[in-house]
Parts: structure tokens; sequence; C-alpha cells
């Protein structure tokens, strides 16, 4: 994490009966502008808003990249003619232009916006959404982990997480291969925009799509989280933290193995059990 990631802050801090006015250091959270350029039915480039988020500063080519795979603006990497940072601007914005042949259909990503903010959204309305629009073909190859590799993996990440031991707020989204090793990780205080970086910085490397390997997030599953894997093709989730009930109805359609409170000792695997072995 650079400086601007992370904020020094007065606190009044009490602790053992003792108050004391100290300095503390937090996780920067500001909005990022998404703008796309597209072909028109005109033949011609237009710019629209498509999304406001907020994130941690850094990675932010990474995080629109993956934002737009994982949102089925795009199916591939090559789908971007350009993407540019405006700095300049108040709030950062990101600009980005497509390939002529890429038709974005706005209707559905507005309502695609709305249902993943709000409540009560149908939850076989949602997973069925997600498989219209996910372009991974998933190959018919299984491979296994063992349990004692997978309970290494949440303290690999820990050891990288400078982000983590400034701020203690923030969250990470980490790619392990089939051999344990961390390929990449990213940080930011948003765990859905974490992915995002991650997928971004992913999506032009060897390892795409992400079938053989271990996606490791820092906190809970949540549905969010396993549709955007499941756009990438990811076989196989682990999370620190607990899944959501529809988070494991997706990982179950899908066939992605679904393992919650990941720890050195103890673990859950809520859906595909045989990758891993016992």
């Amino acid at each position: 994490m650079t400086k601007y990631n992370i904020e020094p802050v007065e606190i009044i801090r009490f602790s053992d009966g003792n108050v004391s006015h100290v300095k503390d250091l937090v996780s920067v959270e500001e909005p990022v502008s998404i703008v796309v350029q597209s072909v028109n039915e005109n033949g011609e480039f237009d710019s629209k808003p498509l999304s406001i988020t907020m994130r941690t500063p850094g990675n932010d080519i990474d995080l629109v990249s993956g934002f737009l795979f994982t949102e089925g603006v795009i199916k591939l990497r090559e789908d971007i003619l350009e993407i540019t940072i405006d700095e300049e601007s108040e709030n950062a914005e990101v600009l980005v232009k497509l390939n002529d042949d890429v038709i974005i259909d706005w209707k559905r990503l507005e309502r695609s916006f709305y249902t993943s903010s709000s409540c009560g959204v149908c939850g076989k309305n949602s997973i069925e959404a997600v498989k219209s629009v996910c372009p991974i073909v998933i190959p018919q190859k299984q491979w296994q982990i063992t349990q004692d590799l997978l309970s290494q993996l949440p303290q690999r990440l820990r050891k990288v997480q400078a982000g983590f031991d400034q701020s203690g707020g923030i969250h990470a989204a980490a790619w392990f291969d089939l051999q344990g090793a961390l390929v990449d990780f990213r940080e930011d205080v948003g765990r859905h925009n974490a992915l995002d970086k991650l997928i971004g910085a992913l999506c032009d490397s060897n390892h795409w799509p992400l079938f053989n390997g271990v996606l490791l997030l820092s906190g809970r599953a949540s549905f969010e989280l396993v549709q955007k894997a499941s756009m990438a093709g990811v076989r196989m989730i682990c999370a620190i933290g607990a899944p959501s009930s529809l988070a494991i109805e997706l990982a179950e359609e899908y066939g992605i193995t679904l393992v919650g409170f990941l720890k050195s000792n103890r673990f859950n695997v809520y859906s595909s059990v045989e990758r891993i072995q016992f």
C-alpha cells in the first residue's frame, strides 16, 4: 500500500482505564467514476457514465477492467481499446474506450446495478441472470488440493497484507496456484473491489481463465463475490468468514467448491467437496 492509501488521523484511545491522544492509521476510501466510450447506433463513439464506486485508491485500471468483466460488459481483455485515468478531476475518473464491436445493453446494466444493491431480490432470478451473461465454458477436467495445503493459505496471504497491518480495516482477495504459491493479490476497503482488482490484474495473464487455482477471500463469501468469481471461471473459493445462503446456491449451481471459516486447523465445505483431498 502506498502512503496515499493510508491516512493518519488524530484519535482518543481508551486502554486499561487510561485515555490518551494518539495518531492512528486508517485506510483511505474515495470515489472513482467509470466512464465508457462505446459505438452507438450511428457508428459514433458516445461517452456515458457507467458507475461510481467507493474504493481505496490504487490499481484503478485493474479495478475497472475487473469490474467490466465481472459485470458482463466485456468478455475479453481485448474488448478494451484504451483505458486512461484522469486524476486532475475533482474525483478520480477512469475513461474506458471499447472496441467498436462491443455492444452494451445499458438497460440490463441499470437493472443489474439496482438489484445488486437492494434487498429482497429473488435468488433464483439472480442465479439465472448470472448464467445469462457468464462467458466462461468450464472444462470437465478435475483436480484436487490437499486439506493441509488449503489450511496454510490464510497465513501465506496474511504475510503480505501490508494494508491490513497498517490500518486493520481493509479486505484482500488472493489467487493461489494448485501448489499453494501466491500468484497475486489485491487489497481494498471494499471486498468486491479487492476481487475486481485481482480479476482485472489476472485477466490478461497466462492464468486466465481462472480454472486451476484457489481464490482466497479475507472476509465472508457473499453472492456478489461468488458471482464475480464464477464470471472468471474460478473453481474453488475459500473464505476466512462465512458464506451466505445464496452464495452457496450459486456455488452449487456452477459446481464451485465453496469453503468457509478457513483457518489453520479447521474449515467448512459447503459445495463440491470432491476437489479437496482429505
